[in-house]
């Protein structure tokens, strides 16, 4: 019998996604600022809601680095000749098929190793890319990349790994040289890593980004109160509380908060916690780093990885680059 072309392994624990919210709810709201991890935006209502984003006219990122990725996509299974792309937090895979397509058509192509904490995201995903692949094998795996990033025993290589959608700019300074060192552990002396990461622009841009006219970005940041109140029996009135989108000049970053609109306490029933706001406090739910380019070449290098390609876009919105293991890795 031939060896199953879809296969799905579960590395995360049957009680995880609860317990792990939890934990973040119970450090983040009982913090003197308090602060929610944007990963909690995405069950499917947020999903669906972060999907209306991308096609919004204000949100930039996801088409530009789509057109760059079209652009590049051979030069990058040129560069690569990757057998494996394996993918951090793949969600729907639909920017990395222009990456599959392209190390089709240079013959190498023989397995997609996607890693997500969604089962049904990759099940989804996974039924898609076989019927359309023809020749392609899919591993993939239910794992928290911030956690694990283990490739699967059987991806052959060279194994090309891509983090896109500038998710990279979720995690704060001191997180992400953690994240650098898993990747630079995880690769091989012939694989490579690709990276899509959003850049320093002017503020208007970058706030009209995060805070459309039609709202649509306010619901998603509204989104983890719903999460919260159906996982961990919380009562958090969403129209309480503002979609707020700031420009943070020093870190250089977009940070959104919800803010109180009155003084109110919100109970977390599955915790025991009892969560006191102030009147206009905010809570922040995530942050959104931008990059320069001597920057973000820096932090990878300090990590062991050297970029070899940087391609933007004419107006150097949005970069995706190509690092590689450098021959003598930190640590």
């Amino acid at each position: 019998m031939p060896a199953p072309r879809f296969t799905l392994a579960q590395r995360l624990p049957a009680d995880y996604l609860a317990s792990s919210l939890g934990r973040d709810v119970t450090a983040g709201l009982s913090a003197a600022t308090k602060i929610l991890p944007p990963k909690w935006f995405y069950d499917a209502r947020g999903s669906e809601l972060f999907e209306q984003i991308t096609r919004l006219p204000e949100y930039y990122p996801t088409r530009v680095e789509q057109r760059i990725l079209t652009r590049v996509a051979p030069e990058i299974a040129a560069a690569t000749r990757a057998a494996t792309v394996f993918e951090l937090g793949s969600g729907s895979s639909r920017k990395t098929r222009l990456l599959l397509d392209a190390l089709t058509e240079r013959g190498t192509l023989q397995c997609y190793a996607p890693l997500d904490v969604s089962p049904s995201a990759l099940e989804q995903a996974g039924a898609a890319l076989i019927h359309d692949y023809p020749a392609l094998t899919v591993s993939a795996t239910v794992a928290d990349f911030e956690a694990d990033l283990t490739l699967p025993p059987e991806a052959p290589g060279p194994r090309l790994i891509t983090f896109l959608g500038s998710t990279i700019g979720n995690l704060d300074p001191a997180e992400r040289p953690e994240l650098y060192r898993m990747l630079r552990a995880a690769l091989g002396p012939d694989d490579a890593f690709l990276l899509g990461a959003d850049l320093v622009k002017d503020r208007d841009v970058l706030v009209r980004a995060y805070d459309d006219r039609q709202g649509v970005t306010a619901e998603f940041n509204k989104n983890v109160l719903y999460v919260i109140n159906r996982e961990l029996g919380a009562d958090f009135d969403p129209d309480s509380f503002t979609h707020v989108a700031l420009w943070n000049e020093e870190e250089e970053r977009i940070e959104m908060h919800l803010r109180s609109q009155r003084a109110q306490t919100v109970k977390v029933r599955a915790l025991d916690l009892s969560v006191d706001f102030a009147a206009d406090e905010l809570m922040r739910t995530e942050i959104s780093s931008k990059f320069r380019r001597d920057g973000l070449t820096a932090e990878l290098a300090d990590c062991g990885l050297d970029v070899r390609q940087w391609r933007t876009d004419k107006a150097e919105r949005f970069a995706v680059l190509l690092a590689v293991p450098s021959a003598a890795p930190e640590g």
